[in-house]
């Protein structure tokens, strides 16, 4: 199994409904996937739209609140979002209240709300008039497909996969109780959860690790193949290596990088927890961001030497250059960005192995058969990771929620990649790289 062969059968799993590339987002544009919740809407408007409402998410926006709305600029203002959905006629009242798949009534369609009550839901005044809970605020990039460098998301907005809080239940918004952070990380785990918990409510203060967390922990990393990468780098000097070449050495450590994911997956704690059928999906879905990953963390210092060290003996011609893309100018940029900002957080290999079962666990693709279980286990690893950090790092009260927000850049970049000319990834990976070693 090669990277190009896999990232060519996503290709044409995306190509079969011919019909629904005709239809439009009314929200963004994008290619719409049918009618939800009331509206023709794409997958990702859809899955923003619920997660919206169900979690209570409270947006706010840091220009005028006419921010634009397209492909590529939805995740840039989530307020902006949430307002056109609303004011486009999306229906709240369709969403199931269990937040499972499938709308609550296939027969009730758009609705349109006065500038009031739109208000009242913008504002949460709604929310907490239903629930009596406090008033949560998200920053733009509260709910994201991605997020990037420029989006002036301040450190008090940072992702959390939920931000409902249960009305039955008493937490600490300053800090999540012991009760409930057992309930995730040692005992079995509960059908049902509505809080997890503020991302910089921790007190910077020494303490010890949660057993729970230590064990779990550990399985992640000894799952891991930490070893150095064993496709050949060298290259003698003087030797100038071809556009083919180095595009061929790119394909030999996908494929490498590829296979260790798969016994990966073998050697994780809950392997026998799921399907192998939602596994399948779960590896299609986000191989690319796993190698992404890999490479910016624990593979780091192989790619920034003996990798950067064959780039640097290719020289593109004139044409290549001139025919560099848009769109491999932006994942260059991303690239170099996170690249820097991996350098200076200096991941370990147990905060690695969390982001990566973290990434992997992600509940919003399609077609799983066990979206519960494996939101509960994604939901575990979060707690682990943050109670890692605090315990690890308690001087750096805001680590965890940086290195969450370096996944929506993850799964950004790999999703664009898929975009880039297979003749223009030589040139994109020399110019990251000599970019990055220049400034190590």
């Amino acid at each position: 199994m090669t990277a190009n062969g896999f990232c060519g059968d996503l290709l044409d799993i995306g190509g079969q409904d011919e019909q629904a590339e005709q239809r439009s987002c009314l929200i963004c544009g994008d290619r719409a996937t049918g009618l939800h919740y009331g509206i023709i809407s794409c997958e990702g408007c859809k899955g923003f739209f619920k997660r919206s409402i169900c979690n209570k998410r409270i947006y706010r926006c840091s220009r005028d609140k006419n921010c634009e709305m397209s492909r590529k600029q939805r995740n840039r203002c989530q307020y902006c979002r949430l307002l056109k959905c609303l004011q486009m006629g999306m229906n709240r009242k369709a969403i199931r209240e269990d937040g499972m798949p499938g709308g609550r009534n296939k027969s009730i369609g758009p609705v349109q709300i006065s500038d009031e009550e739109i208000e009242r839901i913008m504002s949460g005044q709604e929310f907490k008039d239903d629930a009596n809970m406090p008033e949560h605020t998200w920053g733009n990039n509260g709910d994201s497909d991605h997020s990037s460098p420029g989006n002036g998301v301040s450190d008090g907005n940072q992702p959390s996969p939920v931000s409902t809080l249960s009305s039955n239940r008493s937490v600490e918004l300053n800090g999540y109780t012991a009760a409930l952070r057992e309930q995730y990380i040692g005992n079995a785990m509960a059908q049902h959860y509505q809080f997890l918990p503020h991302l910089f409510g921790y007190a910077a203060q020494p303490r010890s690790l949660y057993p729970q967390s230590h064990t779990l922990i550990s399985q992640l990393v000894a799952a891991e193949e930490l070893a150095p990468l064993g496709t050949p780098m060298l290259i003698e000097d003087g030797y100038r290596v071809t556009q083919v070449e180095l595009f061929a050495l790119l394909c030999r450590l996908a494929d490498e990088l590829l296979f260790r994911q798969i016994s990966w997956i073998k050697k994780l704690p809950f392997f026998c927890e799921l399907s192998i059928e939602d596994y399948t999906r779960l590896l299609s879905a986000t191989w690319q961001e796993l190698i992404l990953l890999a490479c910016l963390t624990v593979y780091s210092a192989q790619v920034l030497g003996d990798l950067a060290n064959v780039t640097d003996k290719y020289t593109p011609s004139d044409d290549e250059l001139q025919s560099f893309s848009e769109d491999g100018m932006e994942v260059m940029e991303k690239l170099i960005y996170l690249f820097r900002k991996f350098h200076q957080l200096k991941v370990s290999n147990e905060e690695y192995a969390c982001m990566k079962t973290i990434n992997f666990l992600n509940q919003d693709i399609r077609g799983l058969t066990n979206v519960t279980q494996l939101e509960q286990l994604n939901k575990r690893y979060w707690y682990v990771c943050q109670d890692y950090t605090e315990y690890k790092y308690p001087h750096q009260p805001k680590r965890f929620p940086e290195i969450m927000m370096c996944l929506p850049e993850i799964r950004c970049i790999a999703g664009k990649l898929v975009n880039i000319p297979l003749e223009q990834l030589p040139l994109l990976f020399k110019a990251v790289l000599h970019s990055c070693k220049s400034r190590k």
